[in-house]
């Protein structure tokens, strides 16, 4: 049966080409995963603010590489594109931001994003999730990036809210964490905005 409509991005569109360095233009440097990037994030992921928006643990370092590992091969089937966020004079892992459910056929995907307890509050997530969103948007030709968080989340409503990306409602009982199931503010922004 013939689609009416042609895709938004054809396949290849992500892993036809390496996955691109980002500069932010203000310090900091969004770039590919590195293997020697693990023992970070297992660190990152002992913080207890992680744990509360989060679903996942890392157990060990080389749980966090096989992460990493995954993070590659993402890339390369187009289901995820995940980046380090780093200071452009140290190499410092600050935090992550990631383009994940990404659907090339509707030009979407969820723009997600985590700091490391060091550098919150220092609008390292906003800048970060500004760049990669002018990237996907501008540069790459997606049409639809939408953005999750727990309601309880401020601190992510402010990035959100910052970047651009306007609250579109609340998906009920939408996400379960270690504490029960959350509530979650839908944001979005499309091409154009």
């Amino acid at each position: 049966m013939p689609f009416l409509i042609d895709p938004v991005l054809t396949a290849g569109t992500l892993a036809g080409r390496p996955q691109p360095t980002l500069p932010t233009g203000d310090g900091l440097l969004i770039r590919p995963w590195r293997a020697s990037d693990a023992s970070a994030v297992y660190e990152v992921f002992q913080d207890p603010v992680i744990h509360q928006w989060h679903a996942r643990s890392a157990d060990s370092e080389a749980e966090a590489g096989g992460w990493i590992n995954d993070w590659h091969r993402a890339w390369e089937e187009e289901r995820e594109a995940q980046w380090a966020v780093v200071d452009t004079r140290s190499d410092s892992l600050l935090g992550r931001v990631a383009l994940r459910e990404i659907r090339l056929d509707d030009g979407g995907a969820e723009v997600a994003y985590w700091t490391a307890p060091a550098a919150r509050g220092r609008g390292v997530a906003a800048r970060a999730a500004t760049a990669l969103t002018r990237w996907a948007l501008d540069e790459v030709g997606f049409h639809r990036l939408e953005l999750l968080h727990a309601v309880r989340n401020e601190a992510s409503c402010r990035v959100a809210t910052r970047t651009g990306f306007a609250l579109e409602g609340t998906k009920r009982s939408a996400v379960l964490h270690a504490d029960g199931w959350h509530d979650m503010h839908l944001h979005a922004r499309v091409r154009g905005d």
